[in-house]
């Protein structure tokens, strides 16, 4: 299982990070968490079909997490007519929102594009990957996700309240293998009493502004458990 991240940066996009979009590949089957910028240039860049790209999921409707999707799912309209993912969204209504849009410029979504609501739990299973949406507390409907494939686990914090209120307590539950952080919202340090007693395989800090970089930088030397890494644009994570 490989992890791409195809933008890290945070409620803005930076001169080399773009808005949060995280890409994970198993066998031939490509999926995303958020698009806070359109991934279509990467899998274009990367000679991976549109295809292949099986599922989104997003963490909640804030611009820097979704902004991507409207141009993604206008050029799987009427240019890359095989790309038919699953769409989960946590509010349905934006659905309606992309496809009026789209009939605006004269297009309409393809049926084959479909676009489902989120509900705590599991949400989706196709053979390869399995996805549970854990919500959060950072705005209305927000989620965090866990992410099986390949026997290994990733989680996804997604922006988060705070660690204190809605830290994802099945890391405490079962061993992770990758850990991805949100800190735009919050020092790194925050973090810390909630990974006591976590079995986590590695440690990876996205999603962060230019003013958390000190309080990350002495969570590193804080935090011994596990490896951890900041995530950069074009950062690849095999597991």
């Amino acid at each position: 299982m490989r992890i791409t991240f195809i933008g890290s940066s945070h409620g803005v996009p930076e001169a080399h990070r773009k808005c949060q979009c995280i890409m994970i590949q198993s066998g031939e089957n490509c999926y995303f968490v958020d698009m806070g910028t359109s991934p279509m240039d990467t899998l274009v860049e990367k000679h991976i079909p549109p295809e292949k790209v099986k599922a989104a999921f997003f963490t909640h409707m804030h611009g820097d997490h979704i902004d991507g999707l409207l141009n993604f799912t206008d050029l799987a309209t009427w240019h890359f007519k095989k790309c038919d993912p699953q769409i989960f969204l946590p509010v349905k209504e934006a659905a309606e929102c992309i496809k009026r849009l789209l009939v605006i410029a004269g297009e309409t979504v393809r049926e084959e594009i479909v676009f489902k609501e989120i509900e705590p739990g599991l949400i989706y299973d196709d053979g390869r990957l399995r996805v549970s949406a854990i919500p959060t507390q950072h705005c209305y409907k927000s989620y965090a996700f866990a992410l099986e494939a390949e026997g290994k686990k990733i989680v996804i914090t997604g922006d988060l309240g705070h660690p204190d209120r809605d830290f994802p307590q099945i890391l405490k539950e079962q061993k992770t293998d990758l850990l991805i952080c949100e800190d735009a919202h919050f020092p790194a340090t925050d973090y810390l009493p909630h990974l006591d007693g976590c079995e986590i395989g590695k440690l990876c800090i996205t999603h962060y502004s230019l003013k958390r970089i000190p309080s990350i930088i002495e969570f590193r030397a804080l935090y011994t458990a596990a490896p951890v890494e900041m995530a950069n644009d074009g950062m690849e994570i095999e597991l």
